[in-house]
């Protein structure tokens, strides 16, 4: 039988994040692993002209290095699940950093297209081990009443970082002109990502390591005083023998989570859950807005400021997110992201179509980011850390995020090709981003369960179930 949510959410302990010491520096490495990713998404929207320009690329070279990047996030994605299982999460956290700091640095010194599309490649690298494994940290060290709110807080580093970039690229765009810019200006805002990448190295060195997973190598005791801090005893108990529990089955494989019937479920809603977020077109804009703004009619210094001004509505409605997944639930805030979406990517697409450029085609835009932010950027993270049983969680979360990334390489290297031909442009991009958006809502209303206020294996045994609800 499955336990009634409200009898598990009764056991639960009842906890201060901020006093909690084990939970505050953990909610910061969520935070500044998400800061980094977002760091790493928007700093080539300001960078990406210049970078044209001083190498001479055209529109395909220019979505080479926009996703330069993601050809490394691949890779990172999909070894992520076994290296984070096999050295614990803590220490892959650790190596994350130092792969961000090395990237800031050689990215914003490159001689050549070549050196810096290899610079980039390792904060991919980076980029696609941490957005793995920050979510399941968070998951595993958070109570279940808090898991929600503090998942939605790796999504607030991104945005966090997304809208800083974004300010610091108009920022550096300020201080010199086209030429200085073209020679100089986008290294600087390459580089400055090293600063937030010691941060992580130095929040990293009194965090703990995730209870869960010592208690998967055995190293129970230790695991026991983590949660002890975190709940109390009686809590520590209770999650220890719900985790000795699940570990008493054999550890899944890829090849069992590809093809055993338990978990198609799930996978199915992690897969197209992540490859929706990208193929809504989130992507395009936060990589590209500058240039799809100057392409609407805006100038240049106008595009930077109209890129800073999504930035804040990203960083500002994701804090609706923070507010309202633990209370409305996940449900119902990703069919009300996902109904906005569509209504602003249409409007977006028609005013292209019409030659209406300006505020309109920005508050339609704005729209759109404000409805993801509260929506499809991070309930599909908190999801899929929550949605698959521990043995299997580590490899299902790298096929997940290895998901997200190949349908964010293939938005981001097609959209200056895609607004660039006469045939298609801009209009036609942005109602194909609208129609994947509308078959996400239908998949949402048809498919997604509701996970809030139930602990990690009750959601198990729930999506065993056939309802949504």
């Amino acid at each position: 039988m499955t336990p009634s949510p409200s009898a598990s959410v009764a056991a639960q302990p009842v906890v201060s994040v901020w006093r909690n010491g084990i939970l505050a520096v953990a909610t910061f490495v969520g935070i500044l692993g998400g800061f980094l990713f977002g760091y790493d998404t928007a700093v080539i929207n300001g960078a990406n002209q210049y970078l044209t320009a001083h190498f001479g690329l055209d529109a395909a070279q220019q979505g080479l290095a926009g996703a330069s990047a993601i050809f490394g996030c691949i890779p990172g994605a999909m070894a992520a699940g076994f290296l984070s299982d096999r050295f614990g999460r803590r220490k892959m956290l650790f190596a994350c950093a130092l792969l961000y700091a090395l990237s800031g640095v050689l990215s914003a010194v490159p001689s050549t297209f070549a050196e810096f599309f290899a610079a980039r490649l390792l904060s991919g690298l980076a980029i696609g081990i941490s957005s793995m494994i920050c979510p399941v940290y968070i998951a595993e060290l958070a109570p279940p009443l808090w898991r929600g709110r503090l998942g939605s807080l790796f999504q607030l580093g991104i945005v966090s970082g997304i809208f800083i970039t974004l300010f610091i690229n108009a920022k550096i765009q300020g201080f010199g002109d086209e030429a200085w810019n073209t020679a100089s200006g986008w290294r600087w805002m390459l580089a400055a990502e090293v600063v937030p990448a010691v941060l992580l190295l130095i929040v990293l060195v009194p965090a703990r390591e995730s209870p869960r997973w010592l208690v998967q190598v055995k190293r129970e005791n230790d695991a026991r005083r983590i949660l002890e801090r975190i709940g109390g005893t009686a809590y520590a108990s209770e999650e220890i023998a719900a985790v000795q529990n699940v570990l008493k089955q054999e550890e899944g494989s890829f090849l069992e989570l590809l093809s055993h019937a338990r978990f198609r479920r799930p996978l199915i809603i992690a897969v197209l859950l992540m490859a929706s977020s990208q193929f809504s077109g989130i992507n395009a804009i936060m990589y590209y807005s500058t240039n799809i703004f100057i392409q609407g009619g805006v100038g240049v210094k106008d595009s930077f400021a109209a890129s800073v001004d999504i930035g804040l509505v990203n960083l500002l409605f994701t804090f609706v997110a923070i507010a309202l997944v633990d209370k409305a639930g996940r449900r119902p805030l990703l069919l009300i992201g996902l109904a906005a979406q569509v209504i602003a990517l249409g409007c977006s697409a028609w005013m292209f179509h019409a030659g209406t450029h300006g505020a309109g085609l920005l508050l339609a835009i704005i729209a759109f980011i404000a409805a993801f932010a509260m929506a499809l950027g991070p309930i599909p993270w908190i999801l899929c850390s929550e949605i698959f049983p521990m043995r299997i969680r580590g490899r299902a979360m790298s096929v997940a995020t290895f998901t997200i990334w190949t349908s964010c390489l293939i938005v981001v290297q097609t959209s200056p090709m895609l607004n660039d031909n006469p045939h298609i442009g801009p209009a036609l991009t942005f109602s194909m981003y609208a129609v994947c958006s509308a078959l996400a809502f239908l998949f949402v209303l048809v498919m997604v369960p509701e996970t809030k206020g139930r602990s990690l294996e009750e959601i198990e045994m729930r999506l065993t179930l056939d309802s949504p609800r």
